[in-house]
């Protein structure tokens, strides 16, 4: 007997873990410091194969609910990644998302800001990629970047925006694109929209290993770049950024998820976890057919089954 994705995620589900999904969950109900999130959950690396199988079944579950979700077309899903360089983004995409139709999912990555996007507000590129409802997306990066390389940056002093937009002190600036977001974000919600917001929260020490890994194995080299030092090199400003952005922006509807990524085989796991999280709250459903619906259906079938043969 076949068992459904559902069943094999509940029956493969661990019966003891070191860290669950609701241990990386902070919905701003309390202080929130960076600090007291670990980078590594310390799994047992003979575990390793459970938990990837454990991420599969998920995988599984996820078609399921998506089919559901574009099927009953009322609530749009947002998954979001932030990191920093080499925590995962693009890996945890490829392998957690590996099982959804791409008919209903989009990825959308954000880059350094092209010309036409400077010149909108910083929200605009992400509202045009806003998946219709029914439908995912997904987030390689997002509008966070306004409220973190802006800020490790100093970005603000080069925009082309008039004087009352920009002065000020640096706080109060922030402090308004936060609430910004929060105001935005709790539209969605209102609009019918699931907002996932991770953050791949990497070791300093774990970075240094992958990018040597990407300097020293010839397939990885296409990975690096010599200005991902330049970034490291700022890692307090970003880990003050990362913090000050994740206590301020997060809500009951938009909760941040910090995932300890350090191990990827576990980290993939817990994100699977609140991918499967956030659709299920969705509670999609099949659409069900009147009684006059499911009459001209039986009717269609009658047809059919006396079609004259050839």
């Amino acid at each position: 007997m076949r068992l459904s994705a559902r069943t094999l995620a509940t029956k493969l589900r661990p019966k003891e873990t070191r860290m669950k999904l609701e241990d990386c969950c902070y919905d701003g109900s309390k202080t929130f410091k960076l600090s007291d999130y670990p980078t590594s959950a310390k799994a047992d690396k003979k575990r390793k194969a459970e938990y990837t199988e454990l991420t599969a079944a998920n995988t599984a579950l996820m078609a399921e609910l998506q089919e559901k979700l574009y099927a009953d077309g009322r609530e749009g899903v947002v998954i979001m990644l932030q990191a920093m360089d080499a925590a995962g983004k693009d890996s945890t995409i490829k392998h957690v998302m590996s099982g959804v139709n791409p008919q209903g999912c989009s990825v959308y990555s954000f880059k350094t800001p092209s010309k036409e996007e400077l010149a909108h507000d910083y929200l605009w590129r992400a509202i045009k990629n806003l998946p219709q409802r029914g439908s995912i997306a997904i987030f390689n990066r997002s509008y966070y970047e306004d409220v973190l390389v802006v800020r490790v940056k100093n970005l603000r002093a080069t925009y082309d925006m008039p004087k009352r937009c920009l002065e000020g002190p640096e706080d109060a600036f922030f402090d308004m694109r936060y609430r910004q977001i929060r105001n935005f974000e709790e539209y969605l919600y209102e609009n019918g929209y699931r907002l996932l917001k991770v953050f791949l929260n990497i070791g300093l020490e774990e970075q240094k290993k992958r990018f040597l890994a990407r300097i020293d194995e010839p397939a990885k080299n296409w990975k690096f770049s010599a200005g991902d030092l330049d970034e490291r090199a700022l890692w307090p400003q970003y880990m003050d950024a990362f913090e000050q952005c994740i206590a301020k922006t997060s809500t009951e509807h938009a909760p941040w998820y910090v995932i300890p990524a350090d191990q990827k085989w576990f980290a993939r796991w817990l994100v699977s976890e609140a991918v499967v999280k956030v659709l299920q709250d969705c509670d999609p459903q099949f659409p069900t057919l009147s009684e006059e619906e499911l009459a001209a259906m039986a009717a269609c079938r009658e047809r059919l089954v006396n079609w004259p043969s050839e």
